[in-house]
């Protein structure tokens, strides 16, 4: 992510080809090292305390690496925009096998397994926020079409899964603000500063920069209303986790403070 903003905010092609090496190899020494550790690990959780939507950052890492991959694509010549595009095109597509595999096990968990307020953790927004990432990786494929022939071709396919993609991470925006409500409206579960919830503001503005993505790429015109709502939600949830993290870095430090006075030389406690 950090690569593409490099590029977009900066135009920095050298800092962004530098990361996606970097993001390229943590991305494989990451799944794999992961991945085997939890396949012949031998004492294992059961499936509704082990899987959670903070799982889905590994498609959200897939889907980033293609969304970089072809914005430098974009900016190199052949072959090497060729073979960047190809790898954009895989990533975003493995990306999506991933996210099938493993929101079907989340969304087993949520029906069939008992769901308490403590389950329902922050980084369930990731289940609308890997979506919003695939649709941007999509609308990114759609815009190298014109330069690049073999996506030419698969132009109806890009344009039908990155509409599935908004499509699916537009429904889970209304569950999840419902089951919100319930954990801390119904349920009365306390709504304090935890640094998870961090993992629900990124999915609100990568829904907001797709969407705005597709309507500039599909001509989707009538859309733009969403995106102009969803950045001023997006940077008030940014906001108010800020504030949460200031008002808790203040409440340490005076509490550190007021502890080492009640220690210092000629005190009493």
């Amino acid at each position: 992510m950090l690569g593409s903003q490099s590029i977009l905010i900066s135009g920095n092609y050298r800092a962004g080809t530098l990361l996606w090496g970097v993001g390229i190899a943590l991305w494989i020494a990451s799944t794999y090292t992961i991945f085997t550790i939890l396949i012949i690990k031998e004492n294992k959780p059961s499936l509704a305390e082990g899987i959670t939507g903070s799982w889905l950052l590994t498609v959200v890492a897939a889907r980033s690496i293609a969304v970089l991959s072809a914005l430098l694509a974009s900016h190199w010549e052949q072959p090497q925009r060729l073979e960047a595009n190809f790898l954009a095109l895989s990533m975003w597509l493995w990306g999506g096998m991933l996210y099938i595999w493993m929101i079907s096990l989340i969304f087993y968990r949520h029906v069939f397994f008992t769901f308490s307020p403590d389950d329902l953790e922050p980084p369930y927004w990731i289940n609308m926020g890997a979506m919003a990432i695939s649709t941007l990786g999509g609308a990114t494929l759609i815009a190298n079409a014109r330069g690049a022939w073999f996506l030419r071709s698969l132009l109806p396919f890009l344009e039908g899964f990155t509409i599935f993609f908004w499509a699916t991470g537009t429904w889970w925006i209304p569950m999840l603000v419902i089951l919100f409500i319930w954990r801390h409206g119904y349920k009365r579960f306390p709504l304090t500063y935890d640094p998870l919830y961090w993992g629900a503001v990124f999915p609100l503005g990568m829904y907001t920069v797709c969407t705005f993505a597709i309507t500039q790429e599909m001509g989707l015109t009538f859309l733009a209303f969403i995106p102009k709502a969803f950045v001023y939600l997006a940077l008030g949830a940014w906001l108010l986790a800020f504030a949460g993290l200031g008002r808790r870095i203040t409440r340490n430090l005076f509490r550190a403070l007021s502890s080492s006075s009640d220690l210092a030389p000629g005190r009493t406690r």
